[in-house]
């Protein structure tokens, strides 16, 4: 794997306290960059998978209610009141 230098901005405070965080935990300040870009890439791609489900549910719902299978907030709130009765029943 190439290696690529990355030069960035910071204020004086922030690249301090980092550094002495790394050096506390005896790691060069490149690694918990590249695990902390990592883990960013990660969260990013998880959004971006979890938007698209979103989407595709939305979308699948859509398609059923102009389809006409949809049901109304009251006859899905009276289905569930009767299946919350008879828990309790039970």
């Amino acid at each position: 794997m190439s290696k690529a230098v990355f030069t960035m901005k910071l204020e004086a405070e922030l690249r301090h306290e980092f550094m002495t965080e790394a050096a506390n935990e005896d790691r060069p300040a490149s690694q918990v960059m590249r695990e902390l870009m990592r883990d960013y890439i990660a969260q990013r791609r998880q959004a971006r998978e979890y938007d698209a489900y979103l989407l595709r549910k939305v979308e699948a719902a859509r398609i059923s209610m102009r389809a006409g299978r949809g049901r109304s907030d009251d006859e899905v709130e009276a289905e569930f009141a009767a299946k919350r009765d008879q828990v309790a029943a039970d």
